[in-house]
C-alpha cells in the first residue's frame, strides 16, 4: 500500500470509525496510524523527560508488569497493523483501547509509555477493549500469539490491567466521540505530516524485510 493512496483527513477517519467494512475496504484503517503517531510522539516526550530526569522512571512495581525483557523489534505502526490484520478488531476498537490508555497513564502518572512497555501495553489495551466493544472476541491464547506472548503472560496483563484500572472500562458515547474528535484534530491540526511518515517508515521497513525474505530463500535455493 503506497503512502500516497491513504487519504489523511478527519473525514476519512471519521468514515472508518462509523462505516468500515473488511470486504470493502482492505487497507488498514487510518485510526491504526493515527494512534502510532499519538503514541510514539508520546514516547519520544518521554525519554526526553527520562534521559533529564532519571527520578522520572516509573518507580511503581505493579505497573512493570508491562515491561519486556527484550525491545521488541517492531515499530508501534507496524505492531497495531499486525494485530490488525490477525484479529480484524473494528476501528472503535482502537478509539477505546485509546480511551483505556489514557485513563491508565492518568491513573497512574508515574507510569511512562516506552519502547520497553508499549507492545504489552497494546496488546493488552486492544484485547479488553475489543470485548468491551465487539460481540465476537478471539480467545486469550490466541491474542497471546498475536502479540508473541505466552497464555500465561496474556492473561497476567489482563488481570493486573483489569485492577491497575480499577475495573473502570465503561465508556459512553459522549466520551468516545470526546476522543474521535481528538482525533480528528490530530489529523487536521498538523498531524498529517506525522501520520504520513509513520507510515512511510513502516512500509520502508516491510519493503525491506521482504527484501530480505527474498534474498534468503534464493540463499536457500543456491546451498
Amino acid at each position: 500500500m503506497a503512502v500516497s493512496s491513504v487519504a489523511i483527513s478527519p473525514r476519512k477517519l471519521r468514515y472508518d470509525l462509523y462505516s468500515y467494512s473488511y470486504q470493502e475496504q482492505p487497507n488498514t484503517p487510518l485510526v491504526i496510524s493515527v494512534l502510532a503517531s499519538l503514541i510514539e510522539r508520546t514516547m519520544v516526550r518521554n525519554e526526553r523527560i527520562v534521559r533529564n530526569c532519571r527520578w522520572a522512571l516509573s518507580r511503581d512495581a505493579k505497573t512493570r508488569v508491562f515491561d519486556c525483557n527484550e525491545t521488541p523489534d517492531m515499530t508501534v505502526q507496524s505492531y497495531l497493523e499486525r494485530i490488525f490484520r490477525y484479529t480484524r478488531a473494528g476501528p472503535p476498537v482502537y478509539v477505546v483501547a485509546y480511551v483505556y490508555i489514557d485513563r491508565f497513564c492518568q491513573a497512574h502518572p508515574e507510569f511512562r509509555i516506552s519502547a520497553r512497555n508499549v507492545h504489552r501495553l497494546l496488546i493488552t489495551t486492544v484485547m479488553v477493549a475489543s470485548k468491551y466493544v465487539e460481540d465476537m472476541n478471539y480467545r486469550n491464547s490466541y491474542y497471546a500469539k498475536v502479540g508473541g506472548l505466552t497464555t500465561n503472560e496474556m492473561n497476567e496483563l489482563e488481570l493486573e490491567f483489569l485492577f491497575l484500572m480499577g475495573f473502570k472500562l465503561h465508556v459512553n458515547v459522549s466520551v468516545f466521540e470526546s476522543y474521535c474528535c481528538h482525533l480528528e484534530r490530530e489529523v487536521s491540526a498538523g498531524g498529517g505530516y506525522q501520520i504520513e511518515r509513520t507510515l512511510r517508515c513502516a512500509e520502508e521497513i516491510k519493503a525491506r524485510q521482504q527484501e530480505e525474505g527474498r534474498y534468503n530463500q534464493i540463499a536457500h535455493v543456491l546451498l
